[in-house]
């Protein structure tokens, strides 16, 4: 069975790329960016982030990202490792939203409601490759993707570009923007990263120091939704990370849905590009820290992992992984108390983020 469905897999990739024509750079492929000892692995299936490679403190390198060893199974892939999502990324209740006074409704992925822009979002389309140079002081790669009017329910054609650039030094810079074409559009993208800066497949999570500046948080109900539109101060509860503490400190005391473990959306204090997190993994000396200009960040400690087959043979399980999502308020649609994201005709959204290793 699983045979079939990486047969399957390859297959869909041979026909969506030729569905794109004979260009070489609509081609499903992988592209390393490298800057010493430090190097990321990128598709365009998705602008998926497949590796990251960073030394620890003695010196030894190690992958930090969760993933696949093969792009097939990036594309049967359901726990979103690496990619690019949108057009609206996170939950969105019902998959339906009001805009300009039409009612909109987008595919249903997620039970009741829609996650990620669809069962196809922009986590499972093929990107163009626009530019690419793997080496020298700055290597990059940037991407581009035309989500036409109508997909997965949203209106308007939307011209999307990424670029992933080693900037500095252990220093990897992700600049997103969408151009609306003709109709106002919702937007909101977010990497969707799974980090174990002890290295994939090293063990859980728990161990990891964690410390955000997000002051707020907005309280999800059984559905990992805002439904209560509640933005509540984290002090006085098992929220708060505004001083370093153990991812695992307090996991067990708080609920993502139906399991323990965190799925949150935080509100980042400040505004424009600042500091949103930092991450140490004491045993390996590894240190991350993400910068964004977006006004929220989700944090997923990888809950629904369980016995998921990933590289060079690991299993990961629960907490394997944690994201650290910068994004706008989720489901911002259906809440006209949140922040808009809603993008006309000539604006220009923008998402940019910045990750410093250290070690």
């Amino acid at each position: 069975m699983a045979r079939a469905l990486v047969f399957l897999a390859l297959l869909c990739l041979v026909a969506f790329a030729l569905a794109g024509g004979a260009d070489a750079r609509k081609m499903v492929g992988v592209y390393v960016l490298k800057k010493g000892d430090f190097s990321v692995k990128i598709s365009n299936w998705g602008a998926t982030i497949m590796s990251i490679v960073t030394p620890d403190s003695k010196g030894n390198l190690a992958d930090v990202v969760l993933g696949f060893d093969t792009l097939a199974e990036y594309v049967n892939d359901t726990s979103y490792f690496g990619p690019l999502t949108g057009r609206v990324a996170q939950r969105m209740a019902r998959g339906r939203f009001v805009l300009d006074g039409k009612v909109y409704h987008t595919y249903l992925n997620d039970g009741k409601n829609a996650i990620h822009g669809g069962h196809r979002g922009f986590s499972k389309v093929i990107w163009t490759v626009k530019e690419y140079v793997g080496g020298g002081d700055s290597p990059y790669i940037t991407l581009y993707y035309r989500s036409f009017d109508g997909e997965q329910g949203f209106p308007g054609d939307l011209d999307v570009y990424a670029t992933y650039e080693l900037s500095s030094p252990y220093v990897l810079s992700i600049r997103t923007n969408a151009t609306a074409l003709n109709k106002a559009t919702p937007v909101n993208f977010l990497q969707h990263v799974y980090w174990n800066l002890g290295g994939q497949g090293s063990g859980d999570i728990l161990g990891h120091t964690l410390q955000l500046s997000a002051s707020r948080y907005t309280p999800m109900d059984e559905e990992l939704l805002p439904s209560s539109g509640r933005v509540d101060p984290v002090a006085g509860t098992n929220y708060d990370f505004l001083t370093p503490t153990l991812i695992g400190a307090r996991i067990r005391k708080v609920k993502g849905g139906n399991v323990f473990g965190y799925d949150i959306n935080f509100v980042i204090d400040g505004e424009g590009m600042r500091k949103v997190a930092s991450v140490r993994d004491g045993k390996s000396g590894r240190g991350l820290e993400l910068s964004a200009n977006q006004p929220a960040m989700q944090l997923y400690t990888g809950n629904f992992l369980n016995n998921t087959k990933g590289k060079e043979g690991n299993v990961y399980n629960q907490y394997a992984g944690f994201c650290l999502e910068t994004q706008a308020y989720p489901d911002a649609v259906n809440h006209p108390e949140f922040p808009s994201i809603t993008v006309r005709p000539g604006q220009v959204y923008k998402h940019d983020m910045v990750y410093k290793f250290s070690f």
